[in-house]
């Protein structure tokens, strides 16, 4: 009888890590038709990715994504169907009104609607998901809002050409 319990004890690898799109754990839904309308000046905009998300570690009920934004890109208002807790690794994400650096963090519930904008050195960030598996739902928003994303991600192609990470540092405390 073949043993079907995960196993209690893993090493990951970064270096491993398959992107989160190859990962196929995330799925798209939700109606979004200004998104859609705005879709050419945004795909010419990306050109430049602001952006790069893996996954290192996945299991049953649980998984684990490492994100890097690069300086001012803007996640756009979304949200998963999933409780969701978040790292600032390195650099600083801009949430609101708040500023999290490095050592920071956030939870948000399942369908609680988020968004963030890098700071000034881009921004390492690990995500700790309750799933293996879990969806998207990007918030739409009027079509000149989407075109003002468009202008801003097109703005930050120079910078993020060749754009290094942030540099980690050790939290105030240590």
């Amino acid at each position: 009888m073949a043993d079907t319990q995960p196993p209690r004890f893993e090493i990951f690898r970064g270096a491993d890590a398959p992107t989160l799109d190859d990962c196929a754990c995330m799925t798209y839904e939700g109606e979004t038709p200004n998104l859609i309308a705005a879709q050419s000046q945004l795909v010419d905009a990306m050109q430049v990715r602001g952006e790069y998300a893996d996954v290192p570690y996945r299991r049953e009920g649980m998984s684990l994504a490492r994100l890097w934004v690069k300086s001012g890109f803007p996640l756009p208002l979304h949200s998963h169907d999933c409780d969701c807790l978040y790292y600032v690794v390195a650099g600083s994400i801009r949430m609101g009104t708040e500023t999290l650096d490095a050592g920071d963090g956030f939870f948000v519930g399942s369908e609680v609607p988020y968004a963030y904008t890098a700071g000034p050195e881009g921004a390492e960030v690990l995500e700790f998901r309750t799933t293996d598996s879990f969806n998207i739902k990007v918030r739409d928003k009027p079509v000149p809002a989407w075109e003002k994303l468009a202008g801003t991600l097109r703005e930050g192609h120079a910078r993020w050409a060749d754009e290094q990470p942030p540099v980690r540092r050790m939290p105030e405390k240590a």
